[in-house]
């Protein structure tokens, strides 16, 4: 099927936040796209969407927005937070920036607010349609159709569209299709963190500003378990504890009654605990979901039917990019539209291309857990910060930047693989100058960029 073919009918399953930009930019293609999401729209009424309230919004994000015109509209949703605040035991606040760059910082943005800003943007084209409380039923690889109920009349209807994308998150069912396909030898695993989550929420100041630095993420660190912190536009801050489902006492399993969450938050947070008036009714309440990263392989079938985001590569939270990913996913897929003749080449080559970036975000998520949780207070990690920001500062991206920097600020064109390769290189180099005494903050931006790219290169070429 010819990719210029404008005629071509496109079904995606899910109006989440790839899904709803996956549509609008085909309809901008020119295409007649329908989209089916399962929940009801959240534009006119509260919607549970299961997932994380806020969202760090950054420059692979950021990209695809500005692809679909939307880069300046989103500012508008957006709090700059320019670094990390971490927050001891002690009380005693270290800052550290996140680029020595003054333009490279992440943003919070509401997971709900940008929703809403991509289905209204999709609304102003007439090729795309959108249907809310539709459910998927069943999926035909072959035929790249799809059986789905009608939420409010419970009728099952039948849709064979040319072409079936799937963004239907973590638990999809275009991917379930995929694994039962006996003939499709596809593989996948889903990896669970022993750690769960629970969201929070700490209100405005009583003059309706925030209780904390609004421009910074907030991070307490406690070794085996974290409490984070988002800031919101209406003051409040969305507060997320990351926690041991079990075998520990610092658990979810364990720490059930009020009496135990009050000395739990007392000893470990008291800076917080004053501040959230409803933390025992908030605890008490709200879920604990589980954490997991998906792989799977491949994610085109049949030249109909291809998997974009959470729905073939969703990632824990903690780099903050698995909504960046997914952004990317559509920019990168609009690029190989317009290299590649046919759908099918174009969703193959897709598949086999992306998939090493995702695998490379989902292992730095990872990574990034050990050190939010663990390293962020360390005094090294803190010189090496101090190195890293001096020289950001004093260089190009292209001569430096940091391995964060590279993942959530890249020099154009650098994917998350080629990131994590050569950041991963510059933090074992470093590292190891700085507990040789080889290198120190004190040294001038060009001494510390020979040295530390020297050992750069001995590492890489060790790994090799």
């Amino acid at each position: 099927m010819k990719i210029s073919d404008t005629n071509t009918n496109i079904l995606i399953t899910g109006a989440g936040l790839c899904g709803a930009l996956l549509g609008l930019r085909l309809a901008q293609r020119g295409y007649n796209v329908n989209v089916l999401e399962k929940r009801p729209d959240m534009r006119t009424k509260i919607v549970d969407a299961g997932r994380s309230i806020n969202l760090a919004l950054s420059d692979r994000g950021l990209s695809a927005l500005k692809m679909v015109g939307l880069g300046d509209k989103v500012k508008e949703l957006c709090i700059p937070m320019k670094a990390r605040m971490i927050h001891p035991k002690d009380g005693k606040v270290l800052t550290s920036n996140y680029s020595g760059r003054d333009d490279d910082y992440i943003n919070s943005i509401s997971r709900e607010d940008l929703n809403k800003l991509l289905l209204d943007k999709a609304d102003e084209y007439k090729k795309v349609q959108i249907d809310f409380k539709r459910e998927i039923t069943s999926v035909d690889l072959r035929q790249g159709s799809v059986d789905y109920k009608n939420l409010e009349d419970n009728q099952i209807k039948h849709w064979n569209p040319d072409i079936l994308l799937g963004t239907d998150g973590a638990g999809s069912r275009v991917r379930a299709a995929m694994a039962r396909q006996r003939d499709f030898f596809f593989s996948y695993t889903t990896n669970w963190l022993p750690h769960a989550y629970k969201e929070l929420r700490m209100p405005p100041a009583d003059d309706g500003g925030w209780r904390i630095d609004k421009h910074a993420l907030h991070i307490w660190p406690r070794g085996g378990f974290m409490l984070i912190a988002l800031p919101n536009l209406d003051g409040s801050f969305t507060m997320t504890l990351f926690m041991r489902r079990k075998d520990s006492p610092h658990s979810f399993e364990e720490i059930t009654t009020d009496d135990q969450v009050t000395e739990f938050f007392k000893e470990e947070f008291p800076d917080v605990y004053d501040q959230i008036p409803d933390l025992l009714e908030q605890y008490q309440r709200n879920p604990v979901p589980p954490l997991g990263t998906v792989r799977c392989s491949p994610w085109a079938a049949h030249g109909k039917v291809l998997m974009m985001g959470d729905a073939c590569h969703a990632i824990v939270p903690f780099y903050g990019q698995g909504m960046n990913a997914g952004f990317e996913d559509v920019l990168v897929f609009d690029q190989i539209l317009e290299e590649c003749e046919d759908w099918d080449d174009a969703m193959n080559r897709f598949s086999i291309e992306r998939k090493p970036d995702t695998d490379a975000i989902a292992d730095l998520a990872l990574d990034n857990f050990v050190e939010m949780r663990d390293s962020v207070s360390h005094p090294n990690f803190q010189t090496k910060r101090a190195i890293e920001m001096k020289l950001e500062s004093a260089f190009a991206k292209e001569q430096y930047s940091s391995k964060y920097s590279l993942v959530t600020f890249p020099p154009e064109g650098m994917g998350y693989r080629e990131a994590m390769i050569k950041g991963r290189a510059q933090d074992k180099a470093i590292i190891w100058l700085i507990d040789n005494n080889l290198i120190s903050v004190d040294d001038n931006a060009e001494s510390l960029l020979a040295a530390i790219n020297k050992k750069t290169e001995e590492v890489i070429w060790h790994r090799n």
